[in-house]
């Protein structure tokens, strides 16, 4: 049986007293597309730092495809962060040479390839001259250049506009579809995570809250509404709720559909959202 191409056990990171992570469990499926979504300061960016090998947690272990990560960049996974660093000083063409300067498994062709089909990106232009979008388009074909088995993205769709957030979304799928490479996507941009993404990992507070196949979780959870004088009545976990003088909406997680009560299943959108609402909302009843 093959190795989780990304497996976490227990795994923390803190921060002095900041617990960005705290005792994440999780497994990605091979070949899939996992949207890695969560409130900001829910540990995200902390999260794949510590499976690229950028950062040492404090307790608990990420392998990938089987191989502990020991904090130093691990040979099978790109990672683009939010900062996209490159060489400022450098043509596009001298940031793909330095690419392979710096990895022992390069493609030049592959990252190349990239480029031609991000139209707008010129090779000989100096990085500092290009837009923003442009520069996200330059780290993706460089990250995809160290042909990658686990390729992990932090916004990689925030700078772009919706042409370029097209064609980018375009190519990871390419990359799964042809290579098998295995993709955790953070974004909150909810609907492009809904057209590629089959897999969900939602953090809040360190904590992992709900993760496994988009499918299978989203018929795993019902928005109900009814009438605000009767009393919600479920057998499963109500994950948020609001209310009118009229009427009560709430997400709910497993169990079955009350009685009496309009019950559908969330798109990926609602479920998110509901989520994120509950989260504010115990923050604030915190303060």
């Amino acid at each position: 049986m093959n190795a989780s191409p990304v497996r976490a056990e227990g795994l923390a990171k803190h921060f002095g007293r900041l617990r960005a992570l705290d005792d994440c469990t999780f497994e990605l499926p091979e070949g899939s597309v996992t949207g890695l979504v969560g409130p900001n300061g829910a540990g995200k960016s902390t999260l794949l730092s510590l499976i690229a090998g950028l950062a040492r947690p404090t307790r608990g272990e990420v392998s990938v495809h089987g191989t502990p990560v020991r904090g130093r960049m691990h040979p099978d996974v790109s990672l683009l962060t939010q900062k996209r660093p490159l060489y400022e000083q450098f043509t596009v063409r001298e940031i793909m040479r330095a690419g392979a300067a710096m990895n022992d498994r390069w493609s030049a062709a592959r990252a190349f390839e990239v480029l031609d089909l991000l139209a707008g990106v010129d090779p000989d232009a100096k990085v500092r001259t290009l837009s923003a979008g442009a520069r996200t388009q330059v780290a993706i074909a460089f990250a995809l250049g160290r042909l990658p088995k686990v390729l992990l993205l932090d916004e990689p769709l925030s700078d772009l506009d919706p042409l370029a957030r097209d064609e980018t979304l375009r190519i990871v799928m390419t990359e799964v579809a042809e290579r098998g490479t295995t993709v955790l996507l953070s974004s909150h941009l909810l609907t492009d995570l809904g057209d590629v993404c089959d897999h969900l990992l939602l953090l809040d507070e360190g904590r992992v809250q709900v993760v496994g196949d988009i499918d299978e979780i989203l018929g795993d959870h019902r928005v109900v509404v009814g009438p605000a004088e009767v009393e919600l009545e479920t057998d499963g976990v109500v994950v948020d709720s609001s209310h009118t003088p009229r009427q009560t909406t709430a997400l709910v997680r497993g169990g079955s559909a009350p009685s009496g009560w309009d019950s559908t299943h969330p798109d990926l959108e609602a479920l998110v959202m509901g989520y994120l609402r509950a989260s504010r909302n115990r923050k604030l009843a915190r303060q």
